[in-house]
């Protein structure tokens, strides 16, 4: 299985290429506009296509590079259930698998920092297990911190932060030698006390994010609300546009 990070430190995102190339199918999660061609070289230097576009869930500090993917590709876009976007895609529902060659993925429901949101597992076949090797977590757990909650609602912060504990259980039922790949890492705003390395795993965050250790939902959430950090510049524009899913809203 083939896996190149992308880090932009710009608003700080990772994204991810990843997949199966004894099969030449590649997918491209939570991608950056600013990194399309990145990702097509890299799928063109690997001997391969890029057949699916990952989010996980509708971005609110930066310009997803989904639609322009779309378009240069063909791709096929995943998104979780209920994400409100106004362009074609494959609404995941938990529990999902996508399978690209010897690479599956499986969705898995983890709103909080959305109301549509997901992880996704991957296992890789070509190993000889279809245990999970690593997560994509999105904006839910990163490292040494966990996504802020208030973004994308109106008001109910401190419910969508119960949400989101909830939530990180279902992550923490994964083994502890899962690789953890989060959308995010030091200076993004859509966490506080983000570690500045951007991968991490299971275990060690099971033992050393200080977000996991609250074991109470009420807890949790007033300390997940304190020290809230602003709002990401622009955040309804980029919103909007990523809803869009048009490819001229994105340039």
């Amino acid at each position: 299985m083939l896996l190149r990070p992308f880090l932009n430190d710009h608003g700080s995102c990772a994204s991810y290429l990843f997949g199966c190339t004894a099969h030449n199918n590649l997918a491209v999660v939570d991608a950056h506009a600013d990194l399309v061609d990145e990702y097509v070289a890299a799928a063109t230097a690997a001997g391969s296509a890029i057949v699916a576009v990952f989010e996980t869930h509708v971005q609110a500090d930066h310009i997803s590079g989904l639609p322009e993917i779309v378009a240069r590709t063909g791709a096929t876009a995943y998104l979780p259930a209920g994400a409100g976007v106004d362009f074609d895609h494959v609404a995941l529902a938990d529990g999902e698998v996508i399978q690209l060659g010897n690479t599956f993925v499986t969705a898995i429901a983890t709103p909080g920092h959305a109301p549509a949101h997901h992880a996704y597992t991957v296992a890789d076949r070509r190993r000889g297990t279809d245990e999970p090797w690593l997560v994509f977590s999105g904006d839910s757990l990163l490292i040494g911190d966990v996504g802020r909650p208030d973004l994308h609602v109106a008001r109910g912060a401190a419910g969508q932060a119960r949400i989101l504990h909830r939530s990180l259980r279902r992550l923490l039922d994964l083994p502890d030698h899962v690789v953890l790949y989060p959308s995010h890492y030091g200076g993004s705003v859509c966490g506080r006390g983000l570690s500045g390395s951007p991968f991490s795993s299971i275990g060690f965050e099971r033992a050393h994010n200080p977000m996991l250790q609250f074991s109470e939902p009420d807890a949790f959430a007033a300390a997940l609300l304190a020290d809230t950090p602003a709002r990401p510049e622009g955040q309804e524009q980029i919103t909007a546009a990523n809803r869009s899913g048009s490819v001229e809203a994105n340039v």
